[in-house]
């Protein structure tokens, strides 16, 4: 499913509601360089191609003359509709990125950063939840209360009996520490991957 797809099914009310992966994780990204490009007065898309995908796709005018405050504004309402994101998930962005993106150079080494992050985070989440994921998507407030557990216990135990896992912790710690980012936002975060990750197609076997 492309952005133009989870367009078409926010804006018919007989469609279900909620995109995939490859989706969710687009806007994350277009309201990732939307902020930037508000915060840093950037005019040229070449530095922001999801964003450029975005307003090509979605036929996002430009507001005022300023490049990031329409798609911001767009991304940031689909992410909430879509996805059920709060709005303290945006101001922990917008925090992050003020803090650590002062100038345009500032910007490949945040993303570059907040990928790190967020594979470790996962994979982390992924390796030390194991079976739970296999739960049933009916039960979703038990499953995000695993991921809020499983992420203070990232971000507080010390003991792991793998040591990659404990390596894995440190290096989130390390991030967390440079973005700003707490540990509600990162449950949050997890949390959508963790569904979205249930929803997506398994792979055929070609046997």
């Amino acid at each position: 499913m492309g952005l133009l797809d989870i367009f078409k099914k926010k804006t018919n009310d007989t469609e279900e509601k909620v995109g995939g992966m490859e989706d969710f994780m687009t806007l994350i990204r277009v309201y990732y360089q939307s902020v930037m490009a508000c915060n840093l007065g950037i005019t040229n898309l070449a530095f922001l191609p999801d964003v450029a995908v975005f307003k090509r796709t979605l036929k996002v005018p430009t507001q005022n003359n300023k490049l990031g405050i329409a798609e911001k504004s767009r991304s940031k309402k689909m992410l909430k509709e879509i996805y059920g994101l709060s709005d303290d998930f945006f101001k922990e962005i917008d925090a992050s990125i003020k803090k650590n993106c002062r100038t345009v150079n500032d910007i490949r080494n945040y993303l570059f950063m907040f990928q790190g992050f967020s594979q470790d985070l996962m994979m982390c989440v992924g390796t030390l939840m194991k079976w739970k994921f296999r739960m049933p998507s009916i039960f979703k407030k038990t499953l995000y209360q695993l991921t809020t557990k499983t992420v203070n216990d990232i971000l507080t135990r010390y003991e792991w009996k793998d040591d990659a896992v404990r390596k894995t912790c440190g290096n989130i710690r390390k991030y967390q520490h440079t973005l700003g980012y707490s540990a509600q936002w990162m449950s949050e975060y997890a949390f959508n991957i963790v569904m979205l990750a249930k929803k997506e197609p398994k792979p055929k076997n070609d046997d």
